[in-house]
């Protein structure tokens, strides 16, 4: 008698513990502490409360009011180098000093035919595929004739031509923010492969 009760506690002991484990269908019960396995994200540019910087209210530990912090005075991000080279202001003194930027690419098979790849995407519809400035906008009168490069390269140089790709000149735009420093170089490469012109 004694020993079938035992028995019968155990099984019941037993079943009981595996019902309540189970929360069945698609519940997933109650999780306890999410945070510990899915952590709250920041987002990097939002404001931080003035009182979480110091007791006083002025944040002292991050003046600005970001979570991201700021990049140490200076510092030039992987890969950007050639930001940070080429950073010259606009202006007409920054023009003239740029004729002393010489390309530091190779004329290759591969950047012509990049350049030719970067030039069919922004520079036609002024300067033309064939870079005689008779690009589509130009054909329907919406910019006046662009000089074609054959008669405006002999007169800048590859750095002049980098400097205006980046800050423009004249009527044209900017590219700076378009085009890498590396593609910029590639395009003038190509322009002088176009026009017939050797880079002075």
């Amino acid at each position: 008698m004694r020993k079938s009760i035992y028995t019968l506690l155990a099984v019941a002991a037993s079943t009981v513990i595996m019902v309540g484990c189970s929360a069945g269908g698609d519940n997933p019960g109650i999780e306890y502490a999410p945070n510990m396995y899915v952590s709250f994200a920041y987002e990097p540019m939002s404001q931080l409360a003035a009182e979480e910087g110091s007791s006083n209210g002025n944040n002292t530990i991050n003046p600005y009011g970001m979570n991201m912090r700021l990049p140490v005075k200076g510092t030039i991000a992987r890969g950007q180098l050639d930001y940070a080279t080429y950073n010259l202001p606009k202006s007409n003194e920054s023009y003239e000093a740029a004729s002393a930027w010489k390309n530091p690419l190779q004329s290759s098979e591969y950047n012509l035919a990049e350049g030719k790849r970067l030039y069919n995407i922004n520079c036609t519809p002024c300067h033309g595929e064939d870079g005689l400035g008779k690009g589509t906008i130009v054909a329907d009168g919406k910019y006046p004739q662009v000089p074609a490069y054959s008669d405006r390269l002999p007169t800048i140089n590859p750095g002049k031509a980098f400097y205006s790709i980046t800050h423009g000149k004249n009527l044209m735009g900017a590219y700076g923010s378009v085009l890498t420093p590396k593609q910029r170089w590639q395009v003038i490469h190509y322009i002088y492969n176009l026009s017939g012109v050797t880079a002075n």
